[in-house]
């Protein structure tokens, strides 16, 4: 049974902001294909005891970005896989703020990293609830894998924008994407 929270706990923003990896879901409004991403290399950012927001890196797909533009809806979730078991997840509705947008640069400036983000996706929470995570496994992180910075450090701006036009257009389901 999970517990609901009537907002994001400062014990609850660390633990979200101290987990190397989580998990996005979203969906089309009607039918179509689920997405569950998993996301790490930059984390995510609690702004406000109902807001988050995470770094949208680019990626060989753009199902969250088309799915939370269709209709908004996301959810986050965070697992213990060290220490005391627990799975905290929020719920809400999210925007994705791209590059260019006057709002990009003041929430650029919550993450620590030199990531080249694709977009900011940004959530409303309405819903915030953990669970005892007993089924998690324990598990070891050694570090963040180095292929996508990589790859994107070696890209002009052109290189991306052209990738985000070609590769991040649309959905698996035909959704607008980038």
């Amino acid at each position: 049974m999970s517990n609901q929270h009537d907002s994001i706990s400062p014990e609850l923003a660390e633990f979200a902001q101290s987990q190397p990896m989580f998990f996005v879901a979203t969906a089309p409004a009607h039918g179509g294909q689920v997405n569950v991403s998993p996301k790490g290399l930059g984390g995510v950012a609690v702004l406000g005891p109902l807001e988050v927001a995470y770094l949208d890196l680019t990626g060989s797909g753009v199902e969250t970005i088309a799915h939370v533009r269709e209709n908004g809806r996301i959810t986050l979730m965070f697992c213990a896989f060290k220490g005391k078991p627990n799975i905290v997840r929020f719920a809400g509705s999210g925007e994705v703020v791209r590059p260019g947008d006057d709002r990009f640069g003041e929430l650029r400036a919550h993450f620590e990293t030199d990531q080249r983000a694709r977009s900011i996706i940004r959530i409303d929470v309405e819903r915030v609830s953990d669970s005892c995570g007993y089924g998690v496994p324990l598990m070891e992180f050694k570090g963040d894998r180095r292929t996508l910075t990589a790859w994107a450090a070696a890209k002009t701006d052109e290189d991306l924008a052209e990738y985000h036009r070609t590769r991040n257009a649309v959905s698996v389901d035909g959704l607008p994407g980038v």
